[in-house]
């Protein structure tokens, strides 16, 4: 990472950094960068401007691994992401993904770097479905609120990704203090459709596209409920109740419709969002509280033709977990956030452990800078409420909460989110039990690179905004 670990050599890297950077693109410019002739003046005058075209993409991730090298780590407990758990065991990664995984006995190539995992656990790193870090960043004031576009109640056409600050201090210290390796930010819910959400590798860069996750699905996020009813009804416009809401939502997927069966209409891209949704492309993260919403919007859905991937908050998620296993529906939960407004008030502290016991998705979400560090704590604790109450849920199964069930209800778990052969080498080293909340990671590792290691802090990636800083790199 940094040669010099003080600010000022950092400072005076970044500086070299960007005086190569200018030189270089000073020397790769060539004839471009030569005054214009009279005749290339012509030419761009007769040239006709287009736009990309809709479907072909945009924005597209610059995304690229870290240096990284051969690496296994051989003699700790390993769970695997998907409810399996190795004692002893040997997790092997190189050219950036996971080579093997398996009990003591693996082969392990000579001339690599191996770690001791005696007394430590393995996991996949860890994924937070419900982010908001880059659009709501550190330091939380005015001008960096950028996570909803509060000025109608569907904007299917803004997307999350045109908001992330990429020197959001929260991302590292996501990294160092929770072991994300993966995240979804997310629009905020003032509204009905309020945009994409973007995932992210939790990797420092100078732009959005360098974080951008290569080859995840878009998702758009929508609310019902309280937020949007509340937001817009104070305003004097509809949707002031729940069935406005729903009506609302009904009248633009209907207008989707007729956009997407209409080849002569003219480009839209509040529809061409909806129409990915139509298509399948683009998945449905939904904001929803209430079970008898949620049964609402499964019908929406099905009356429209698209598929919800997840409600999240979902805190009555528990009284409807059969429909959901049914429809094969993920809750995004909290462990123990209830009570803080009506549609809130009948969250229960079992709400993880009833769904699993239903066979239904569970995945533990943040919805907050400090919770994402400490996702794995969240997970223990919505484990304990269930086993208060009889249901014995396994550690393994636990992990899968904060790993593969969030990979899958955001379409990267084919990607990550499980310790299996050829997928990117996520993986964290804790120095403990990982649902214990005395244990932290020790090291962290994104397509294997290492990305963070505790036994040498400077190895924590420090944004340009906390350079300077007291306190400056600290791991907190």
């Amino acid at each position: 990472m940094f040669a010099d670990g003080s600010a000022r050599g950092r400072i005076a890297l970044a500086a070299t950094l960007a005086s190569a950077l200018a030189l270089a693109a000073c020397s790769t410019t060539g004839d471009s960068a030569k005054p214009a002739s009279a005749s290339s003046k012509s030419e761009q005058s007769d040239k006709k401007f287009v736009a990309t075209p809709a479907g072909e993409p945009v924005f597209a991730s610059t995304y690229k691994p870290f240096p990284n090298v051969a690496t296994a780590i051989r003699g700790a407990t390993v769970y695997d992401g998907k409810g399996g758990k190795i004692e002893n065991g040997v997790v092997f990664m190189s050219g950036g993904k996971i080579t093997a995984v398996g009990g003591p006995d693996t082969p392990i190539p000579a001339d690599i770097a191996v770690f001791d995992g005696a007394g430590k656990f393995v996991t996949p790193g860890i994924i937070d479905i419900h982010s908001h870090l880059g659009d709501y960043p550190s330091p939380g004031v005015d001008a960096h609120s950028d996570g909803n576009e509060a000025t109608s109640p569907t904007t299917p056409e803004v997307w999350a990704e045109h908001s992330v600050w990429p020197q959001d201090p929260g991302f590292s210290r996501a990294l160092a203090n929770g072991g994300v390796t993966a995240l979804q930010i997310l629009p905020g819910s003032a509204n009905l459709m309020g945009g994409r959400s973007v995932t992210l590798k939790n990797v420092p860069a100078r732009t959005m596209q360098g974080m951008k996750f290569p080859g995840a699905p878009y998702s758009m996020k929508m609310a019902c409920g309280e937020n949007p009813k509340r937001v817009y009804g104070n305003r004097g416009r509809m949707p002031s109740t729940r069935m406005g809401n729903i009506a609302v939502n009904r009248e633009t997927w209907l207008a989707a419709i007729d956009y997407a069966n209409d080849p002569k209409a003219k480009r839209d891209l509040a529809k061409e969002t909806l129409v990915g949704v139509l298509k399948g492309e683009i998945l449905i993260q939904n904001h929803c509280y209430r079970a008898d919403e949620m049964a609402l919007v499964l019908d929406m859905a099905k009356e429209m033709g698209y598929k919800v991937a997840a409600f999240h908050h979902a805190v009555e998620a528990y009284k409807i977990g059969d429909l959901l296993r049914e429809n094969d529906v993920c809750s995004a939960i909290w462990a123990d956030w209830y009570g803080f407004k009506m549609e809130s008030y009948d969250g229960i502290l079992e709400n993880a452990a009833f769904l699993q016991r239903e066979g239904a998705c569970v995945v533990i979400h943040s919805d907050d800078q400090n919770d994402i560090q400490r996702l794995n704590q969240e997970a223990r604790k919505a484990q304990m409420a269930g086993l208060r109450m009889g249901m014995d849920i396994p550690d393994a199964t636990v992990i899968q909460w904060i790993t593969y069930n969030a990979a899958k209800a955001m379409g990267i778990a084919d990607k990550t989110g499980s310790l299996e052969t050829g997928k990117m080498a996520d993986v964290v080293l804790w120095n403990g039990d990982p649902l214990s909340v005395y244990s932290r990671p020790e090291k962290v590792w994104i397509d294997g690179a290492l990305m963070f290691d505790a036994m040498n802090p400077k190895t924590r990636p420090v944004s340009d905004f906390e350079l300077g800083q007291p306190g400056e790199g600290d791991v907190k």
